[in-house]
This record gives C-alpha cells, sequence and structure tokens, in this order.
C-alpha cells in the first residue's frame, strides 16, 4: 500500500487534483489517464453516496491514482465510512481547533496513532485476503493522508493552535467558506479576506507545513509560487474551460 500523492507533497513538491462532485468512475479514470496526481471525492457538496465513493475508490486504484474523499462533515461516522471505502485519506471540512484536527486525525488512523475501528474483511484491508492483519494496520496509518480544512473565521483566528495539532498531513485554506464567514460571501479578493489567506499561508509556511488551496488555470502559477502543496480545480471549470476555448475556434 503507497499513496504516491502523499509522498510527493511529503517532498515538498505540488500534487494536482481534480475535485468530483458526482458518481463516475469513469471520470476518475480520465484524470487519471489525464495526467493528474490525485482526485477529491467530494460527499460533502455533490451527490456522491457510499456505494459510489467505493466503486470511484477502486477505479482510482486501477488507474494508479490517489483518492481523497471529502467526507459529508468531519465527524468519526462520517471519516470513518469513506475511510472504509478504500480511499487513501481524506479533507475534512470545517475544522475550526486543535481539537478538532487531532480527533480528524484519530478518525483517520488505527491505533496506537488513532482510534478508527479496526475489522476483518474490509476493502481497504483487500477483504481480509492480503495478508496479516498488523501489517494492514502500519501500511494503512503510514499511507493514509490528512488535510484538514481552514474555512472559517473561527479558524483563521485559531491557525497557531490548530498548527501544533500532530499527524496533519495538509492544512487546506478553502476561499470560500471563507468568504462567507467573513461576511464576503463569494469574494475571497475582498481585501479583509485575501490578507486573512495571506497571513494563513504564511503560519502554515513557517510553521513547516504542506498548504493546500483550490486553483484555476489562470490562478494555479500564483498558488503555486504561494507555496501551496496540495492544489486542485473543479471539474466544471475544466470542462468549462476546454468548452469555451473549441467553441471559440469553431465559431471564429
Amino acid at each position: 500500500m503507497r499513496n504516491a500523492m502523499k509522498a510527493k507533497i511529503a517532498a515538498g513538491q505540488p500534487a494536482f487534483g481534480v475535485s468530483v462532485m458526482f458518481a463516475s468512475p469513469q471520470i476518475v479514470e480520465m484524470v487519471a489517464y489525464a495526467g493528474f496526481d490525485w482526485v477529491l471525492l467530494d460527499c460533502e457538496h455533490g451527490s456522491i453516496g457510499l456505494a459510489d465513493l467505493e466503486l470511484m475508490a477502486m477505479a482510482a486504484d486501477a488507474a494508479g491514482i490517489t483518492a481523497i474523499a471529502r467526507p459529508r462533515s468531519n465527524s468519526d461516522a462520517d471519516i470513518q465510512a469513506a475511510m472504509e471505502r478504500g480511499v487513501m485519506g481524506v479533507q475534512a471540512p470545517h475544522v475550526t481547533s486543535r481539537a478538532e484536527a487531532e480527533r480528524v486525525v484519530q478518525a483517520v488512523k488505527f491505533g496506537p496513532e488513532g482510534r478508527r475501528s479496526l475489522a476483518a474483511g474490509t476493502r481497504p484491508d483487500r477483504w481480509g485476503l492480503g495478508g496479516k492483519m498488523p501489517d494492514f494496520v502500519a501500511e494503512a496509518n503510514a499511507a493514509s493522508l490528512v488535510c484538514v480544512q481552514i474555512e472559517d473565521a473561527e479558524a483563521v483566528a485559531n491557525i497557531d493552535d490548530i498548527l501544533l495539532a500532530r499527524g496533519v498531513d495538509v492544512f487546506f485554506i478553502g476561499p470560500s467558506d471563507l468568504s462567507q464567514s467573513m461576511g464576503f460571501p463569494g469574494d475571497p479578493k475582498a481585501p479583509p479576506v485575501a490578507k486573512a489567506i495571506a497571513e494563513t499561508l504564511a503560519k502554515i509556511r513557517a510553521a513547516g507545513h504542506a498548504p493546500g488551496m483550490p486553483a484555476t488555470t489562470d490562478a494555479v502559477a500564483d498558488v503555486v509560487q504561494s507555496g501551496c502543496r496540495y492544489i486542485y480545480t473543479h471539474l466544471p471549470r475544466l470542462l468549462g474551460a476546454s468548452a469555451g476555448a473549441y467553441l471559440k475556434a469553431a465559431r471564429g
């Protein structure tokens, strides 16, 4: 069991992904064959159910791309359900305190690093047919990625303490919800929001952690320059940009 995307981030390199909000193993394959490092399977904002998530994780494994799930919430139950489908980690939404960040880590990791429920015969353990369970536990803990989303004004205010949480691989800034939380819904470029994002990124970098943010084609170079290593764009953005370029060429 290996998480190539996690290894890339740990080595200080950016890993590029695509966020998918609807059930389609075929889209996961396309994202992999297009050359992306990872795919975010968004169960918080999209229509992906647990059975869909499992099939999309299977497609990711077969196509050689890392699957990360954004669970419906940062609750232990939602994280556990996502991890049991065979994804390689979670991007937990709305984490506002160090205690919450550490709880997310505990939900992702098996003991002694965490308290994720351990059962025989699950998909991540190759249905119990892949070897000894202690080996699976060690491999799963090493491979699983923990990303927490900083997307609330409360989280920005608590960022120094949140960054002390042990076991978090990526601290991801969510511009949309953060802009809403700060009173500028949908406008992350509003000066107070932009300032909060820049200052939070600086603190994440200064603490020696990996920052993450979404990025459109127009913004991705700046996001990479800002030090982000966990970067994704949304599937509709890719389709829209490609469709726009095609129709412009087609219609002159």
